[in-house]
C-alpha cells in the first residue's frame, strides 16, 4: 500500500461535501486540498466520481481496504476477480499479492474503466479491466479461487459463486453496514462465511436509495409523541447492537448523535415514515415524536427486544449464507443458529 500510494490513482478532480452538497476540488486549482483528500484519515474515503449529486466512486478508506483484503486470504498464484475497478488501485494491490496476470476486474462505468486501465499500466501492468456489469462477473474467464468485490449488494448474486472454485473465497460489502466473507461449498451449491466488519461502501449502480431523513420528515408536525424506554447511549455506542439493527429490521435508517449529555436518534424508512427519538439530559426518559403510517420507535423497540431475546451476539457472532434460491444472516452457527431471511428479515426463525 506504500508503494503504490494513493495519490498514483487519484484523478486531478475530487469532491469534497461543504455542507450542503459535493463541490469539486481541482488538483491544478488547490493543490494542498486535493492532497489533504487523498491523504485524509485512515477511515476517510476519497470520492472520485459524483453522478447527480451524489457520490458514485471512490478511493475506499486505507483501514477498510486493508481489512477486507486480510478476509480475502488472498495468496500468491491465485486469480482473482474485482467487481468495481474504480481508479484501479485495490486492482493494483491485488496483482501485487497474486501476481502478474492472475486479476480480472470489472468496472460498468467506461470511463472509469479507461482511468483504471491506464492507471494500472503505469504502476505495472498485468490486470486485465473488463467494461461490463460487476453483477454479472466475468462468465467469459471461467471460475476463480476469490472474489472481491468493492460495492455493497443486498443479495450476493449467484454468478458470483457459480464464477468460485469450491473452496474459493468471496468478499464484498453487503447492504448499507458490514461485509462478509463467504467460502463457496464443496459441491459449489452454496457460500457460507462470517461478518467481517463494518464497511460503509457505496451501492452496486441503480440502486433507489430512498429519501433522506428531512424529505421524510418535511414539515409536518409530529403525528405521536410518546415514551422511548431503551438506552439511547447503547444504541449510539454499540456497533454490534446497530448491526443486529440492521439484520432485523433492515428498511430502518438508524442515525445517532451524542450531545454533552444527551442522545438523539433519527429513524426512517426511505419513504413515509420517521421518528426522532431524544433522550433526557443526565439520564432523564427519552421521547419519541413521529410520523407517517408507521411507529418506527415500536419497530425499533421490538427489533432491539429480538435481539437480546437470542443472545445479543455481537457483530462478529454473525453470518451469511447464500444458496442459489435464498439468502439469509444467522448468528452464532450457521445450522443450528437463528437466522433472518434477507428477503423478509423481520421473520426470525429457527434453523
Amino acid at each position: 500500500m506504500e508503494t503504490y500510494a494513493r495519490h498514483l490513482f487519484a484523478p486531478d478532480r475530487l469532491w469534497t461535501w461543504d455542507g450542503e452538497a459535493y463541490v469539486c476540488v481541482d488538483r491544478a486549482a488547490d493543490l494542498k486540498a486535493w492532497a489533504d483528500l487523498v491523504y485524509a484519515e485512515p477511515a476517510d474515503s476519497t470520492i472520485t466520481q459524483v453522478v447527480g449529486g451524489l457520490p458514485t466512486s471512490s478511493l475506499s478508506c486505507e483501514e477498510v481496504v486493508a481489512d477486507m483484503l486480510d478476509s480475502l486470504m488472498l495468496n500468491v498464484g491465485q486469480s482473482t476477480l474485482e467487481l468495481g475497478a474504480a481508479t484501479g488501485r485495490n486492482a493494483r494491490l491485488l496483482a501485487e499479492r497474486a501476481g502478474p496476470g492472475l486479476v480480472t476486474s470489472v468496472e460498468c462505468d467506461p470511463q472509469l474503466a479507461a482511468a483504471a486501465a491506464a492507471n494500472l499500466e503505469a504502476t505495472g501492468g498485468g490486470v486485465e479491466v473488463v467494461t461490463g456489469d460487476g453483477a454479472a462477473g466475468a462468465p467469459h474467464r471461467g471460475q476463480f479461487q476469490r472474489v472481491i468485490s468493492t460495492f455493497a449488494v443486498e443479495e450476493v448474486p449467484w454468478a458470483w459463486v457459480e464464477q468460485t472454485v469450491p473452496g474459493g473465497r468471496i468478499v464484498t460489502p453487503w447492504g448499507r453496514l458490514g461485509h462478509v466473507a463467504l467460502t463457496v461449498a464443496p459441491d459449489g451449491q452454496s457460500a457460507t462465511g462470517w461478518v467481517q466488519g463494518l464497511a460503509t461502501f457505496m451501492p452496486v449502480r441503480g440502486t433507489d436509495q430512498g429519501l433522506e431523513w428531512d424529505q421524510v420528515r418535511g414539515s409536518r408536525p409530529p403525528a405521536v409523541e410518546e415514551p422511548f424506554t431503551w438506552e439511547l447511549q447503547k444504541l449510539h455506542q454499540d456497533s454490534s447492537l446497530l448491526f443486529a439493527l440492521r439484520v432485523i429490521a433492515p428498511d430502518i435508517r438508524v442515525r445517532t448523535r451524542a450531545d454533552e449529555g444527551t442522545v438523539t436518534t433519527w429513524l426512517h424508512d426511505g419513504c413515509t415514515s420517521w421518528a426522532l427519538i431524544v433522550s433526557g439530559e443526565d439520564g432523564g426518559s427519552a421521547v419519541a415524536r413521529q410520523g407517517g403510517p408507521r411507529r418506527l420507535a415500536a419497530e425499533l423497540e421490538a427489533a432491539w427486544h429480538g435481539w437480546t431475546t437470542v443472545g445479543t451476539p455481537s457483530l462478529y457472532d454473525f453470518g451469511m449464507t447464500r444458496t442459489r434460491d435464498e439468502q439469509y444472516i444467522w448468528a452464532f452457527d450457521p445450522e443450528s443458529g437463528p437466522r433472518w431471511s434477507t428477503s423478509d428479515s423481520r421473520s426470525l426463525r429457527a434453523a
